[in-house]
Formats: structure tokens, C-alpha cells, sequence
């Protein structure tokens, strides 16, 4: 064996262990914090929960449907003691963020008044998208005490009533996306509801 196919061997050797050495790593770093992860997401929606539904302190029955793409979407009822509908959370979502997509939570009465809303996870760009979260602007306060029967769920650019975030329009209508759609699955969810 020449000197060359010695030295392409040995190279082949040392990138094949570097390789393996680094899938194992990477395999064991995932399995590590796997659970912690799903963990703090879980506390996190809890959280979410418990702002869009203030004050709440029935029972509350999770349920999965679809929306209008045929995604499943999870609706927590809101069940008072007498078995009477409250009102729900509903886990969102939109593919129309700048970042692709963003979860929210949504909380309705009984009415589909929005009691509140609450960001899950979202990716978009500091600074600017990002103002969807409530410790970065004022955006999401707008939708508080507003039933989409009557508010239109749509930039006031594009004809709605919802004003959009500074240089973030792609952020506010996605994020009215997600309101909206959550609106659409509690009025659908609410009408199949019986005690």
C-alpha cells in the first residue's frame, strides 16, 4: 500500500470515529433533556391555560378536534360545577408567521368573547415579530374582552379592525390567523357541546 492510500485510510478512519463519537453525544444529550424539555413545555401551557381562562375554578375536559385544514386541535372546556359550559382554552396555531409557524393559547366565554390570549412558542425575529409576546408590546391586549362576531380578526391594513405591530405586519395577521381559527373550533366545539 502506497504512502497516499495509507494517509486517505487513516483520514477515513479518524473522520468515521470523530462522527461516531459525535452521533453518540448528540443522541445522548437528546435523551437527557427529552423530558425536561416536554416537562417545561407542558408547565408552559398550563400557564397559558390558566391566564386565558382567568379566575376559572371548574373542571376542565381536554378534547381534540379538527379545524378547517384538517388539523387537530386541542380544546380545554371549561366546565362549571353544574355542568355548564364556562367557556374554553384553545391550543392554536398559524403557518403564516414569518418564522413558519407560532402557538398560542386562547381563552373564550361562553359567548366567544376572548377573555385572553397567550403565546406558546413562537420563533419570530427579536425585535420586531417577536412584539406578539406581551412583555415586549401592547399588541395582544387589543384582543381582551373582544368577540371576533363583532371585531374583525384582520389588520386594519387588509380591512380589518386589529392594529398591526410597527414593521411586523407578517407577525399580526398570522397571529390573527390563530385567533381566528381558534374562534372558528370553539364556536364549532361549543354547539356539540352537551351537559
Amino acid at each position: 500500500m502506497t504512502a497516499k492510500k495509507e494517509s486517505l485510510l487513516r483520514l477515513v478512519v479518524v473522520l468515521t470515529a470523530i462522527a461516531l463519537v459525535a452521533g453518540l453525544a448528540l443522541t445522548g444529550v437528546y435523551a437527557l433533556t427529552k423530558d425536561p424539555i416536554e416537562t417545561a413545555q407542558a408547565a408552559k401551557k398550563q400557564e397559558a391555560l390558566n391566564k386565558v381562562l382567568p379566575g376559572f375554578k371548574g373542571e376542565i375536559k381536554d378534547i381534540t378536534t379538527k379545524d378547517a385544514d384538517g388539523e387537530d386541535i386541542l380544546v380545554h372546556l371549561a366546565v362549571n360545577p353544574d355542568g355548564s359550559l364556562f367557556g374554553a382554552g384553545v391550543e392554536t396555531y398559524t403557518k403564516k408567521a414569518f418564522a413558519g409557524r407560532f402557538d398560542l393559547m386562547v381563552g373564550f366565554d361562553l359567548t366567544g368573547t376572548i377573555l385572553n390570549t397567550e403565546v406558546i412558542k413562537a420563533g419570530e425575529t427579536p425585535g420586531l415579530g417577536d412584539k406578539i409576546n406581551k412583555d415586549k408590546s401592547d399588541f395582544a391586549l387589543q384582543f381582551s374582552n373582544r368577540n371576533p362576531k363583532d371585531f374583525k380578526l384582520v389588520v386594519k391594513k387588509d380591512g380589518g379592525d386589529v392594529d398591526a405591530i410597527t414593521a411586523a405586519t407578517i407577525s399580526s395577521r398570522a397571529y390573527c390567523d390563530a385567533v381566528q381559527r381558534a374562534y372558528d373550533v370553539f364556536m364549532k366545539v361549543k354547539e356539540d357541546y352537551h351537559e
